[in-house]
Order: C-alpha cells, then sequence, then structure tokens
C-alpha cells in the first residue's frame, strides 16, 4: 500500500507535469520547433499512462499479478507511444542539426526502418504481452532497434551541440544515455530482482529532462523577443 502511494504521487506529478508543458508549447509555441517539443510531451505523457495507471491501481488493490492484461496492453502501448517520441525527438534535432541532403535522407530511412522494426517486434503474440511475467528473450529482442534508435539519438545530440555551440543539446544526450542506462538493467533482470524496478524512476526523470530542456529553449527565446 504504501509502495502504491509513493507512485500514486510520483506518477501523478510527473504526468500533470508532462501533460501541462506539453499542452503549454502547442498553444504557445509560435514554431513548428517548439510545438513538436509540445506534441513530444504529450505523447511522453500519454503513453506512460497506460501503464502507470494500471501499475497503480493494482498496487492500490489486488496487487499486479491480478492485472495482468492491464498492465500487459499498457506495456505495448507505452513501447509504440516511447518509439514515437524518439521519432519526434529526432525531427526536434534535425531542424536544428540540418545534415546535407544524403545524410538527412540515410538517417531518416535508419529511423524508420528501426521504428517500424521495433513496433513489429512489439506486436508479435511472443511477447506474451498479458502473462505478468512476459518473456525475457522477446522483451530483449524489442528492445535492440530501440536501443539503436537510442544511441542514433544520442549521436546527433553531440553533433548538433558542437555544431551551434549549444550547451543544451549536450545535457540532451546526457538524459537519454541516462535513461538507457537506467532502463536496461529493468529489461534484463528485474523479473528476477523486482527491486531494480525502482530505477524507472530516475529513467523516467531523465525523459522529465528532455522535456524542461525544450520548456527552457522556449522560454528563452520569448525573453529574447522581448529584448528585441
Amino acid at each position: 500500500m504504501v509502495q502504491g502511494i509513493m507512485e500514486l504521487l510520483f506518477d501523478a506529478a510527473y504526468l500533470i507535469f508532462a501533460l501541462v508543458v506539453g499542452v503549454y508549447l502547442i498553444v504557445k509555441g509560435k514554431s513548428l520547433f517548439f510545438k513538436m517539443f509540445g506534441i513530444m510531451a504529450v505523447v511522453l505523457a500519454s503513453g506512460d499512462s497506460f501503464h502507470l495507471v494500471p501499475r497503480v491501481y493494482g498496487l492500490l488493490t489486488t496487487g499486479l499479478e491480478a492485472n495482468a492484461f492491464a498492465l500487459g496492453l499498457g506495456k505495448l502501448i507505452t513501447s509504440i507511444t516511447m518509439t514515437a517520441f524518439y521519432v519526434i525527438l529526432y525531427f526536434i534535432l534535425e531542424s536544428e542539426w540540418k545534415p546535407e541532403k544524403k545524410l538527412r535522407t540515410a538517417s531518416r530511412i535508419t529511423l524508420f526502418a528501426l521504428a517500424a522494426l521495433r513496433i513489429l517486434f512489439c506486436v508479435f503474440p511472443q511477447n506474451d504481452w498479458f502473462d505478468y511475467k512476459g518473456s525475457l528473450l522477446w522483451g530483449i529482442l524489442r528492445n535492440i532497434p530501440f536501443a539503436l534508435i537510442g544511441i542514433g539519438i544520442i549521436v546527433i545530440c553531440f553533433l548538433t551541440a558542437k555544431k551551434l555551440q549549444d550547451k543544451s543539446y549536450t545535457v540532451m544526450g546526457i538524459m537519454v544515455i541516462l535513461s538507457f542506462a537506467f532502463y536496461i538493467p529493468v529489461v534484463l533482470f528485474a523479473d528476477v530482482l523486482p527491486i531494480i524496478g525502482v530505477l524507472m524512476i530516475p529513467k523516467t526523470l531523465a525523459y522529465v529532462g528532455v522535456v524542461v530542456i525544450g520548456l527552457v529553449k522556449y522560454k528563452n527565446a520569448a525573453v529574447r523577443t522581448i529584448i528585441s
């Protein structure tokens, strides 16, 4: 019960914050750049809610295993929306990175191929989404293209930071590195050592960090507009 209450408070704060920031940037953002940040934040929060709400409900009522179907469905949806999160983040970065045409085309093809492969792996019944434990093998398989997308995003973050001399993109790259550093042990070991699941909290905070960078950039741009 205590765990459920703590997760309820954390998840509510996270989801409300991400949704509010996302809607704010969509409504207030004057450029596609900031609106994409807003859309990305909304996709992040709305997708995670499909997993977090059933999880908190299970912890506060009949337990997680008794709610295996809702949890499995939520994990499936979240897996797809997190893929969409990175696709949107790529286009945010591309708008600043501005690679030459051949590199841009190759990057987009690679991104969409990996995203399609990730989603394809996610919808295979062998994942056993609705079994409380699920399939470790397919958990690894579906996360291979996801990790490759993450590596690409990290590289582009640092390339963008170097090109623009903008440290915020370095911080963004570090946030993505941390998110995977916290997420991978959960995929591999959470079934045998449930306490490792607590790493999802700093993983979530890393994603919040990416959203906050977008909000800070918007605020800085608004200040520059007022001054000028």
